[in-house]
């Protein structure tokens, strides 16, 4: 039973996070111009980290830039992190989303996007079974 719960909240975050980067994607489109705003003219370097308290376990990670996402799965450990991705020019945010089991009903879970080598934008979670996610315009 546990077991189909977990799954059931799995495929549901994995469902929020596709629809919440499929509107960014679109967002972005619909105003595209010839003057940047803010960083999205520029290349940027992003990288993506989830910590989670003290005997959790990090599942499975969602993360990506615009429209693409990148799925990884059969994680496991207090923490993680993506590879560093440079990001086109004209990009316009980065989402992440990580899911976790906790060791306990006061479990915490970060996750963190880092762009440029600066912390942007934070998310957490706690409880038993944890679901973190954040997004950053560039």
């Amino acid at each position: 039973m546990k077991k189909m719960k977990l799954n059931h909240l799995l495929r549901g975050t994995f469902v929020v996070l596709l629809a919440a980067m499929f509107i960014g994607f679109v967002s972005s489109c619909s105003s595209d111009d010839d003057n940047p705003v803010n960083g999205a003219g520029k290349q940027h370097k992003v990288v993506f980290k989830a910590i989670a308290s003290s005997g959790s376990n990090i599942d499975v990670a969602v993360y990506g830039i615009d429209g693409n996402p990148t799925t990884a799965s059969s994680l496991s450990g207090e923490t993680w992190s993506s590879p560093e991705i440079t990001s086109e020019k004209g990009a316009y945010g980065a989402n992440v989303a990580v899911n976790a089991i906790g060791a306990s009903a006061s479990s915490t879970l970060k996750v963190q996007i880092w762009v440029d080598g600066e912390l942007k934008k934070e998310g957490t979670s706690s409880g038993q079974y944890l679901s973190a996610s954040a997004s950053y315009t560039f």
